[in-house]
């Protein structure tokens, strides 16, 4: 967004640094002009939008840098731009891991504060969260710090752009999980990044209600999707959100139903049994 350019400089200090093969990199300016980027043993490249499209939007601009689908390389690092990789063997992790399992499609690396190493709930992207040191498969990931085969792209498609923020990477996840690719959480592939709450931004409350109920009418046999919704509306109304943030809550949730959602791709029953054997049944 261009208003973090010390940390956006750290980051890409901390990518200069990973061991192996260089990597080349391009910074997408979301809406705001780049400042200069110029590191030493590193090619970037910059995209400057003339608005803000919002994060999948962006994010599927830098995709497609690197060709369609990302196709003139084989995997696509996605990282926060106040992000820093504290580790210089992250790239390589994830060399080995995508050569190792030829149906990996997606890494989630583990989000830690850089003061503390406390990683947030939230950030361990499965239900049973409460060890974050512990890798395992997983059904989501986490959009700013991850590693992605460009073949699952050129497979599912990208992020859905209309989402603008919120549960797109969930979908995408799905799509991939549909087709038969796998998700790996990696407490090994560590991002440092300051512990933030998601609600700092204006339109959480109102996306995260509209975009579940998109990601649902998208993706879930027609059977799952009033109860993965009642299930989030339920979930919602336990944690007693604030008058103002319930308000906004509810107008997202109105417009979930009442807006186009996009194509709908409905999973394979199949999926739902997958996704229920790693922990997540698409009803949760």
């Amino acid at each position: 967004m261009g208003n973090r350019p010390a940390e956006l400089r750290a980051l890409l200090e901390s990518v200069a640094k990973q061991d192996g093969d260089p990597i080349e990199v391009v910074v997408v300016g979301n809406g705001s002009p780049l400042p200069p980027l110029a590191v030493a043993g590193l090619t970037v490249r910059t995209v400057e939008l003339s608005e803000n499209v919002g994060i999948p939007a962006g994010r599927n601009v830098g995709i497609e840098a690197f060709g369609p689908a990302g196709r003139d390389v084989d995997v696509l690092l996605f990282l926060d731009d106040d992000g820093l990789l504290p580790g210089q063997d992250t790239a390589e992790l994830c060399r080995q891991a995508f050569t190792a399992d030829p149906r990996l499609g997606i890494i989630s690396f583990r989000i830690a504060d850089p003061d503390t190493g406390v990683t947030q709930r939230r950030h361990v992207p499965r239900l049973r969260a409460s060890d974050p040191l512990r890798s395992s498969r997983v059904t989501t990931f986490l959009g700013g710090a991850n590693a992605a085969r460009t073949r699952v792209f050129a497979e599912v498609g990208g992020l859905p752009d209309d989402f603008f923020y919120a549960h797109e990477e969930t979908d995408l996840a799905w799509r991939a999980l549909d087709a038969g690719w796998m998700i790996d959480y990696r407490a090994d592939m560590v991002l440092h990044h300051p512990t933030t709450a998601p609600s700092r931004h204006a339109v959480y409350h109102r996306m995260v209600a509209r975009n579940r109920v998109w990601l649902a009418r998208r993706n879930l046999p027609a059977p799952l999707v009033p109860v993965y919704v009642g299930v989030w509306l339920l979930l919602t109304l336990a944690r007693r959100p604030s008058p103002p943030a319930l308000r906004a809550w509810f107008g997202g949730f109105r417009e979930g139903w009442s807006t186009p959602c996009g194509p709908r791709r409905p999973m394979k029953w199949r999926t739902v049994w997958r996704l229920t054997r790693l922990g997540r049944p698409p009803v949760i």
